[in-house]
């Protein structure tokens, strides 16, 4: 509305400037052009009011819409939970609500200044009907050839920006991947080739984002240009009528004033299309990431954990038993862990029934999937460790002596960073194992708990895990001879499925595919 009415009273402004000119200058009116120029003066004070109000109005617009969309999306990723990580990458997240919700909310520009610019181009058309037809006709077929100019250059900027924002969500990807793990990277001696990787990555996108640039810097300058020859054209054809004496002096210059006005709802309108089509493209990928499937919380309770089962697998693992995983690919372990904790698509049963059948309430209180890049939130080190839990310190000190984490807890009030920035990967990871002990599931499952400790901490933990989970299930994908030893039962998987199972011993004994693989991942110390 006030765009709309702001539009109307610049396109009145040259109207009233003829009035006065033809009304009042031309017979020598003084009181005609007092009044002619004073309703100049008030419209010229309500087109000021008007443009500010437009303004502030399509601020609070853009930004509610931004906002808006970032809640949806973060509600959405709050439903997900630990499910998202699985679904889609941390990178496209982070473009998301930095960059699309804002795309998002500058479209939004359209349902404002857009319709409002839609008005006054009607209005200037009536305004010209009323004093010149020929010049109104020459205006109304001006629009659908900027339309025809500009239009294929809007659908080349939508499909470029399409394969730009798909390449800036793999590279913001890689980029949180390896700020993740630039302290390993750091070790290893990898962050020079990571970086090498990245700057061609970089490079790609940049050229990507060249070839949105193009057709981008032509609307640019046609939005700029072609109002203008717009604007010639019209004055010109104007000059004549009034040579001809078809038209008089006031309204050649209304009829410039028009013109001249009427290039803001043009130059308007070809920006809104340019950001509406920016908007289409980060609204597909909101939406593609609002689609992501939230695991459905209906169904039975889950009164006890009972026998899990994969029949993917092969893998079983009983209550009150330590069972461990061993893959040719350790991604088949982490996928096993995944279907029996109820991550994703699965099959799994628990007893007689299918995992996806229960409540996920309370699958999630009975079964925990521990992994081993789970994020770690900041705080004391007791509300860290005892999670939702209320903290008691004796329970926290027992999961931390469990964990073998004792070197980090001579305070239980130290104050840990977001995800354990001031920790080292070792304290980090039994840390997390802490957590998990702490929780104390029926059925604890965990993928590689020891794999960045000392061959020290690794036996202390094997045996103060094993203590502490008597009576429990759990399940460990490890390649740890020193847990292995201490399974009740371990399955060796070839190509995702269970090829060999058995104690530890019996496996090296009777399985040489898996003493080859144990034996390369530590060698002959087993």
């Amino acid at each position: 509305m006030y765009g709309s009415v702001w539009f109307a009273t610049l396109a009145l402004t040259p109207y009233l400037i003829s009035q006065a000119v033809d009304r009042g200058l031309a017979p020598r009116s003084l009181s005609a052009l007092i009044g002619w120029v004073a309703a100049v003066l008030v419209l010229g004070l309500a087109t000021a009011g008007l443009g500010i109000m437009r303004h502030r109005t399509m601020t609070k617009l853009r930004l509610q819409a931004a906002l808006i969309t970032a809640d949806l999306v973060l509600e959405h990723a709050t439903r997900l939970g630990s499910a998202l990580p699985r679904r889609v990458t941390a990178g496209e997240v982070v473009t998301i609500g930095i960059s699309d919700v804002w795309t998002i909310g500058r479209a939004m520009n359209v349902g404002g200044v857009g319709v409002a610019a839609t008005v006054a181009f009607l209005t200037v058309a009536t305004l010209l009907f009323g004093t010149s037809p020929t010049l109104a006709v020459v205006v109304l077929v001006g629009m659908p050839v900027l339309v025809v100019v500009v239009g294929p250059l809007l659908g080349r900027t939508q499909r470029a920006g399409s394969r730009y924002r798909l390449a800036q969500g793999e590279l913001t990807a890689r980029l949180v991947d390896v700020l993740g793990g630039l302290r390993i990277l750091n070790g290893l001696g990898g962050k020079d080739t990571h970086l090498d990787r990245y700057r061609r990555e970089s490079a790609r996108v940049r050229d990507l984002g060249y070839r949105v640039g193009r057709p981008a810097g032509w609307i640019g300058a046609l939005g700029d240009g072609l109002p203008l020859i717009f604007l010639g054209v019209v004055t010109w054809l104007a000059a004549r009528l009034t040579a001809m004496g078809e038209l008089t002096v006031g309204e050649l210059i209304a009829v410039y004033g028009y013109t001249a006005m009427l290039a803001v709802p043009v130059n308007v309108l070809i920006f809104c299309g340019f950001d509406v089509t920016h908007g289409l493209v980060a609204a597909r990928r909101v939406t593609e990431f609002l689609r992501l499937p939230v695991d459905d919380p209906a169904g039975a309770p889950l009164t006890a954990a009972d026998v899990l089962h994969d029949p993917e697998s092969g893998v079983s693992a009983e209550p009150g038993r330590l069972t461990a995983l061993v893959a040719d690919r350790p991604s088949d372990a982490i996928a096993v862990i995944d279907r029996l904790g109820r991550y994703g698509t699965t099959r799994a049963t628990c007893g007689d029934r299918r995992l996806d059948t229960f409540a996920l309430p309370s699958v999630r209180s009975r079964l925990l999937v521990a992994e081993n890049d789970a994020s770690l939130f900041a705080g004391s080190l007791r509300t860290v460790v005892a999670g939702p839990s209320e903290p008691d310190d004796t329970r926290v000190r027992a999961a931390i002596a469990a964990a073998a984490a004792t070197d980090i807890a001579g305070d239980l009030g130290r104050e840990v960073e977001w995800d354990g920035r001031n920790l080292s990967g070792g304290q980090r990871q039994r840390l997390r194992l802490a957590r998990a002990l702490h929780a104390d599931p029926e059925m604890l499952l965990a993928v590689e708990p020891t794999s960045a400790v000392d061959a020290h901490t690794e036996a202390a933990i094997a045996e103060r895990l094993t203590a502490a989970r008597s009576g429990r299930g759990t399940v460990l994908a490890t390649t740890s001879p020193v847990l292995l030893d201490r399974a009740d039962r371990v399955h060796y998987l070839v190509g995702g499925r269970v090829e060999a199972s058995g104690t530890h011993q019996q496996l090296l004994t009777g399985s040489p595919g898996y003493r080859a693989l144990v034996t390369r991942a530590f060698g002959e110390a087993l």
